[in-house]
């Protein structure tokens, strides 16, 4: 039973009279509870409630009637009952018939609702079924007043010191400001004496910042050497603590201050940088040393929802899951315990980092989850776990790879603010946590073009040392015993991440080679996003080991790329472990980005389950192609002509005549004025734009006949000489042309009607708006035209059906669809109709243009924009779409996603129905 199934159950239950003894039974029944547990809870076998009237299933739902008015007080005294801490039932459940309350054991949410609006609520009880609610992660602010203080001291190092704008220094200048932010964010976290970076800064660096070159180099170097190892350093310097981790690793080089700089950065290192969110500091940070990113500075990273989003799916819940499993077991301190072992074997890898927005998101969740271990084990040992001390999560497990020099450095630092942060939380729970200084081993960020490095030398495979055998030393005449290093097989590697997305036309000659390198000498790769990159090398990645999630664009499951590019996943015994809906990416930024994102889930084929993630819920799947839909994974492939019940459909006439064939109105008015007798071979002409805008544009469309004629008349005339003179100057296809610079290259033309399907439809339609014309106008190589139609197929064209298989196929122009006859005309799963089906289909075809009429004035844009579309018309559609889904299969489909999977069966059993047709013949 699917979900839009059990809101219409529950919306029938409720609207019977309430009977307090069926109903528990009859919701249970409704969210996909086993026939046989219905009948043990009913006869009673099964239900372990405490008084008369309560049901009790065990691990699932505690139910007990209420008296009018008492429904809230009596799911409190569910809550402190025996039997619910006995039994652990995930929801807890009263009502009176009038109102309902209820509460989620496990998300500690409450509900609270009228009886009569309970199907309203039915996501509250999904679990029941199955279908876990996906909670969203709220977001953090970002505090862009201290990157704002980095900007201007950054800016006038540059201008005192123009020698380190040269690209040999651009490394040496970012690891300065990285070091300084280290220094500023150490002094008010703590690390550092109290002030101490700010003071040494403004007492010893000169009056006018000429001290300041060398104080700072000082202070870098002596970070780097052990507190035994300092004699002869001056107490101000020596006051610094040991930091090791390789931040200050290499000889410091420091640029020229001025007094303005040295003020600025006084300034700057005033701040209290404690509180700033790494995971948004680095991508500020990054626009500090891009000015072309100035403007947006705050606005260039990946928001926490959507990063959790990938590592949810990933790992998160797995982890949760094995958490709540544990909860209450016989073994739990056992199971507590393994579970902190695997948390400390998870390594994640993001193969463009950024600033480790991704990284530090994953080590804050696994640092958050291992201390909620602890406290666990706290409670149930009596606050005894002295082991906990140490963390087990290490910035060694966390790897990246990024393109932009300061953007690594950025990423390394701002996984040792997380480190820290994560530290003091600890403390804050336990009252002890790991010292700050000097720093453990950082994250593994390499700087360099992720799409031509090797990612197992990045990141390579997890290693552990195991004790050998005893083996005899014949030369000591002893046993002897070593260990050896193997691969660990308990590790789990990960790859995250956002890579760039970028069209596969909009390529710059680097990047063409970066693809070039990944994809070999398969030309085809020319026309896939740039993004494909980064899959093709991570699936070479989770064939191996691991397995990936990536935000990418929805174009990657549309129109060409899923036959060019997925079948080599499908080949390399990979596959799509889950995916989320399309969403509209979004940021804490005053401007969007204009891209529609999925997150795609990838691992080695396997028998687990398999998700589809939507805003609110889960929903398990047999199986995930490469259009995002549960069907097999058979791709579709272009067809040159329809597969099913359809007529032709090609491409309009276009003219390839430079543009003198056609006329505006202006031109045509112009034109009848010099020349009345023109009016014979002045025709309306409508492409896309024309079609959808309303706009008004014509042609000069003359016959071979009447040639002559028309080159009779100057005005006329004139047109043509400049169509020949166009012709002359082109290639090939236009010398073919040079005997006919009268007429466009194609001449198609119905005999009465034609049906016009435009190129391109815009994403917010529910319905492509499909056009029917007489034979007076000219469909132009900018529409897609029917010159033998029928009434049925304009309503199959304008149905929700033709829509979802659009959507899925077709490939993109910018947000928009571009409508493609051999990939989703030809292609398209068109019933057989029955003539009684075929009369229905076309009295509904006439009532959307005929409910179109009645709207004068308005274009087809305004009539489609889901903002405006008129009642009457959507009513049109929805009857139409109502008598064409009975027909596909008796009743109406519940979403989109149901109408997808049934048309992907369709055209798999007709693609299998011609396979063997071909291997009979044959």
């Amino acid at each position: 039973m699917n979900i839009a199934e059990i809101e219409a159950l529950l919306a029938e239950l409720v609207k019977e009279p309430f009977d307090d003894k069926e109903f528990p039974l009859r919701l249970l029944e409704i969210y996909n509870a086993p026939k046989a547990t219905i009948t043990k809870l009913r006869s009673g076998t099964q239900n372990q409630g405490q008084q008369v009237g309560d049901v009790l299933w065990t691990r699932k739902l505690y139910f007990r009637p209420a008296s009018l008015g008492q429904s809230a007080t009596v799911l409190d005294t569910l809550k402190d009952a025996k039997a619910a801490i006995t039994h652990k039932p995930r929801f807890l459940l009263a009502t009176d018939g009038r109102d309902v309350a209820a509460y989620d054991v496990r998300a500690d949410e409450t509900l609270h609702c009228d009886y009569a609006k309970l199907n309203d609520r039915f996501d509250f009880f999904l679990p029941l079924a199955g279908v876990e609610k996906y909670e969203a992660v709220a977001e953090n602010p970002a505090d862009i007043k201290a990157a704002g203080r980095l900007a201007k001291l950054h800016d006038e190092i540059e201008r005192i010191n123009p020698e380190w704008l040269e690209p040999a220094k651009r490394h040496t200048l970012n690891q300065f400001l990285t070091r300084i932010l280290f220094c500023m964010f150490a002094q008010s976290t703590g690390g550092f004496a109290q002030d101490l970076f700010v003071k040494t800064v403004s007492e010893f660096g000169g009056a006018d910042g000429e001290e300041l070159q060398s104080l700072l180099k000082q202070i870098f170097d002596v970070m780097n050497e052990a507190e035994d190892n300092r004699d002869g350093i001056a107490a101000h310097i020596r006051a610094f603590p040991y930091v090791n981790g390789g931040l200050f690793a290499e000889a410091a080089k420091v640029p020229v201050f001025n007094r303005r700089a040295k003020r600025m950065l006084v300034e700057a290192a005033q701040l209290d940088w404690k509180e700033i969110n790494p995971d948004i500091f680095g991508s500020m940070i990054q626009a500090v040393v891009d000015t072309e990113m100035r403007g947006d500075l705050g606005m260039h990273y990946t928001s926490v929802p959507n990063i959790m989003k990938v590592l949810q799916p990933l790992f998160l819940m797995s982890l949760e899951e094995e958490f709540e499993r544990a909860r209450g077991h016989r073994e739990e301190r056992s199971l507590l315990r393994k579970l902190l072992t695997r948390i400390s074997k998870i390594r994640v890898f993001d193969p463009a980092c950024g600033s480790g927005n991704f990284l530090i998101i994953a080590y804050r969740e696994l640092r958050t989850l291992e201390m909620r271990v602890f406290q666990r084990l706290d409670e149930i040992s009596g606050g005894t776990t002295t082991w906990r001390e140490q963390t087990a999560v290490k910035l060694s497990n966390f790897y990246g790879i990024e393109l932009a020099d300061f953007a690594a450095e950025t990423a390394k630092l701002s996984l040792w603010i997380a480190e820290y942060q994560m530290n003091q939380r600890f403390k804050n729970l336990f009252g002890e946590a790991p010292k700050s200084f000097p720093l453990r081993e950082g994250g593994h960020i390499v700087c360099g073009n992720a799409l031509r490095m090797d990612w197992l030398r990045v990141c390579p495979e997890p290693l552990k040392a195991v004790q050998k055998e005893k083996v005899f030393d014949l030369a000591r005449v002893e046993k002897v015993q070593g260990t050896v290093t193997v691969v660990d097989e308990d590790a789990e590697t990960f790859l995250v991440g956002n890579p760039p997305y970028l069209g596969g036309k909009k390529l710059t000659e680097a990047q063409e080679s970066d693809m070039e390198l990944v994809f070999g000498s398969d030309q085809q790769h020319k026309n896939l996003d740039y993004i494909c990159g980064f899959f093709r090398k991570a699936v070479d990645f989770v064939a191996q080991r691991g397995a990936a999630a990536f935000v990418a664009t929805t174009s990657i499951n549309q129109g060409t790329h899923v036959p060019t590019f997925w079948p080599y996943v499908l080949n390399s015994n990979v596959e799509l472990a889950f995916f989320h809906e399309p969403f509209h990416w979004s940021n804490n930024a005053a401007k969007k980005a204009g891209v529609t994102c999925t997150i795609l889930g990838l691992r080695r084929k396997s028998k687990e389950k398999k998700l589809f993630f939507t805003q609110n819920d889960i929903r398990p799947v047999r199986n995930i192609n490469p259009y995002l839909v549960d069907a097999s994974d058979l791709i579709v492939e272009p067809s040159q002509s329809p597969l099913f019940n359809l007529p032709r459909l090609i491409t309009g006439n276009a003219p390839y005549d430079g543009g003198y064939l056609i006329l505006s109105p202006k031109e045509r008015s112009d034109l009848l004025k010099r020349c009345p007798p023109a009016e014979r071979f002045l025709l309306r002409c409508v492409g896309t734009s024309e079609f959808v805008d309303g706009l008004d544009r014509w042609c000069l469309w003359i016959d071979d006949h009447d040639a002559e004629f028309a080159r009779g008349l100057p005005a006329i005339a004139d047109r043509i000489d400049a169509v020949l003179g166009y012709r002359r100057d082109g290639g090939e296809v236009a010398q073919t042309l040079l005997q006919c610079p009268h007429r466009f290259r194609y001449t198609h033309r119905p005999l009465d009607a034609q049906i016009l399907v435009p190129q391109v439809s815009s994403h917010a339609r529910e319905y492509i708006p499909v056009g029917l014309l007489d034979r007076s106008t000219i469909v132009t190589h900018l529409a897609f035209a029917i010159y033998e139609p029928n009434m049925q197929t304009f309503a199959v064209l304008n149905s929700k059906m033709h829509n979802v298989w659009m959507r899925a196929l077709c490939g993109r122009m910018r947000k928009d669809f571009r409508y493609s006859t051999t990939i989703v005309y030809n292609t398209f799963p068109a019933p057989t109709f029955s003539p009684v089906q075929i009369d229905a289909l076309e009295q509904h075809a006439w009532q959307i243009l005929a409910t179109r009429g009645e709207h004068p004035g308005k274009t087809i844009a305004w009539l489609y924009d889901p903002q405006t579309m008129p009642t009457d018309l959507r009513e049109a559609h929805q009857a139409l779409d109502e008598t064409l889904e009975k027909i596909y299969v008796g009743r109406s489909f519940k979403s989109d996603m149901e109408r997808l999977e049934h048309l992907f069966r369709q055209y798999e059993e007709r693609i299998a129905a011609s396979d063997l047709q071909g291997a009979a013949r044959a």
